[in-house]
């Protein structure tokens, strides 16, 4: 049952409101959230129609570096989509019922699929700068977004994660992969708070708990998404790779994540944009 005096619920619906005045009959049925650099893929979306979260009542602002926050409705794949041109993240100081509140948003206003990107470090030493990894699972060292009263409008109190990223889409995503002769990657997504770059020996930590991937967002979308039962497909450009074995010059430079993310941001395009094709 719906908790109308619930200030969460009531900041949702007041989103929801807004975006529908603007959007009219429009329908999304597949949301995508473009992270640090990956913002191109929204430049290919036709009839946009452009949304900046400092309008939508009750959203934060996106303040990470390659971020221009902003929701872009329109079509992609020839169906109608809602992009997130920049996420927000718990770094950033934002709770984390701010950080999933487009999801809730979005699951609102209709969406029946999750897109996720990411820009990420590499700590298995078989991927390189440029790689693209579709995430087939995430180990979470972020605080779980669903701490709290639970709002059992969007799903039960303990959600279940044996398939937090969908295998029909990840079988879709390499098949179309293999056919346009992109190279894909497949691992397992590691999240952190930040912002601090990990130093070299979590890295090494990370590698040995099973991570192939490290970065700061993703994985509390994905969980918001998961207890609305929404199929998710993610994917992390390899920006930087995070070993621990480094040349003793050598430093993590923001600027230069989202330049190696902006290179790899047209495969990733291709990748996505047929995804949504075949849904």
């Amino acid at each position: 049952m719906e908790n109308n005096s619930d200030p969460r619920t009531e900041r949702i619906n007041k989103a929801v409101e807004f975006i529908r005045a603007r959007t009219g009959r429009l329908q999304p049925v597949a949301g995508i959230i473009l992270g640090s650099g990956l913002g191109k893929l929204a430049d290919t979306i036709s009839d946009p129609l452009v949304i900046p979260y400092k309008d939508i009542p009750g959203f934060p602002v996106s303040t990470a570096i390659g971020h221009k926050g902003n929701f872009i409705v329109g079509t992609l794949g020839g169906k109608t989509v809602i992009a997130m041109q920049g996420r927000f993240h718990f770094y950033e100081g934002y709770p984390m019922e701010l950080v999933i509140l487009p999801v809730r948003v979005m699951k609102k206003l209709g969406i029946k699929w999750l897109f996720v990107s990411n820009a990420a470090g590499g700590v298995n030493f078989d991927f390189r700068i440029g790689d693209m990894m579709i995430i087939r699972d995430h180990i979470n060292l972020l605080p779980n977004p669903l701490i709290g009263q639970n709002i059992a409008e969007f799903g039960p109190r303990f959600p279940d994660m044996t398939r937090p990223y969908d295998p029909a889409l990840i079988a879709k995503a390499e098949k179309i992969a293999s056919d346009c002769g992109i190279q894909v990657k497949k691992g397992v997504y590691l999240a952190g708070t930040g912002p601090s770059y990990e130093t070299p020996s979590e890295y090494k930590y990370f590698r040995l708990i099973g991570a192939d991937a490290v970065g700061m967002s993703t994985i509390p979308e994905v969980i918001a998404a998961r207890h609305s039962s929404i199929p998710v497909f993610g994917m992390s450009v390899i920006t930087n790779e995070a070993h621990d074995d480094y040349a003793d010059d050598y430093e993590n430079n923001g600027d230069d994540v989202v330049a190696a993310a902006d290179v790899a941001a047209d495969r990733m395009s291709v990748l996505f944009i047929k995804l949504i094709e075949s849904l």
